[in-house]
């Protein structure tokens, strides 16, 4: 019992410490192929001769200038994650909260001082702001931030792993897609299993329980991108989760933690869209505990039974038409050969 108690802490501590370490591996990507480019100008020869000498170290030009672009595609898009999400997402909600809701509370209260209405005309007035500010500036932003950040996510993603990794295990198309769908189906359920984990009616166990739910699932949104290219399944990716829960759990605490912070779901978005993109690339970079847990955590299996359930209604939903279609004998037997076969 103290040996496994001692795993689970050692792994929590290395979880931990990989998150916040790899961030600091951001530094490495200080290249820039604008520089890059600019000095094999500066230094192209102008002699024919020497050009003709040149061309043998054109292939290795091309390799570092490859490399170059990848590492400024990491650097562009986490400031593009930057100021998207921090500079223009989140500023205008603390502006209109902290600085142009004030300003005119204190304009009407200059106006109807001494009135009985004050408190209803305010209400009224920042009611209807707040609602105009979300219908028209906040949910469209937010569906767009969502889709932009996606593709940036993976950008920076791909762009890490091939710096470090090579290149990504090519994968069937159908199976991608069959993955994708069940992958965001089965985040979806776990995280409506942790928001109804913080409602347990026992003082802080629900709170505790919620916040492992999160950052197990932040760590496999950090971690996912790496084994998706290293070929995983999903289903492996949730087993070695399970298996290596400690530290993925420590990994996931530092993303859980801050997010938390604010009560608004969309601060906490906007907080998540910021940081995110760094925990990937300490997920890339990450080596993960290779100590098995004696005591697996579970949480992912009702999630994983009910998106099964789901999944395998889908398909025998498209596969019955095709059985009624075919009421021929001949159309039967052509249908039956290849089982047959195998």
């Amino acid at each position: 019992m103290a040996d496994s108690t001692k795993e689970i802490i050692h792994g929590i501590i290395q979880g931990f410490r990989d998150s916040i370490l790899g961030i600091s591996k951001i530094l490495k990507y200080d290249a820039s192929i604008d520089n890059s480019e600019g000095e094999l100008k500066k230094n192209e020869p102008q002699t024919t001769l020497a050009r003709r000498r040149a061309e043998k170290q054109k292939l290795k030009g091309n390799l570092e200038i490859k490399e170059n672009k990848k590492e400024a595609t990491v650097k562009q898009r986490l400031f593009q994650c930057s100021v998207w999400n921090g500079g223009v997402f989140l500023t205008s909600i603390v502006l209109f909260h902290w600085a142009l809701l004030p300003c005119l509370l204190w304009f009407t209260e200059l106006i109807f001082a001494g009135s009985e209405n004050l408190n209803i005309t305010w209400l009224w007035i920042s009611s209807l702001l707040s609602w105009i500010f979300g219908a028209l500036w906040i949910l469209p932003l937010f569906v767009i931030s969502k889709i932009v950040n996606c593709m940036w996510f993976q950008d920076i993603a791909d762009a890490a792993y091939v710096r470090s990794r090579g290149r990504p295990t090519p994968i069937n198309l159908s199976v991608l897609v069959a993955d994708l769908l069940f992958s965001v189906l089965l985040q979806a359920f776990f995280l409506i299993q942790s928001t109804l984990a913080t409602f347990l009616p026992i003082p802080g166990v629900g709170y505790l329980v919620g916040f492992i739910h999160m950052s197990l699932l932040y760590s496999l949104y950090a971690f996912e991108y790496k084994w998706f290219n290293m070929g995983w399944e999903v289903h492996k990716r949730l087993a070695y989760i399970e298996s290596y829960w400690p530290y993925f759990l420590g990994f996931g605490i530092p993303l859980a933690f801050l997010t938390s912070m604010s009560a608004s779901a969309v601060i906490s978005g906007c907080i998540f869209s910021i940081l995110f993109p760094l925990f990937i690339l300490s997920a890339n970079d990450a080596e993960e505990s290779s100590q098995v847990c004696h005591s697996p955590l579970r949480l992912f299996a009702p999630v994983v039974m009910i998106t099964n359930i789901l999944f395998r209604q889908s398909v025998k939903s498209k596969s019955t038409p095709t059985t009624q279609q075919s009421s021929s004998p001949k159309k039967q037997t052509r249908i039956t050969e290849p089982a047959t076969r195998r």
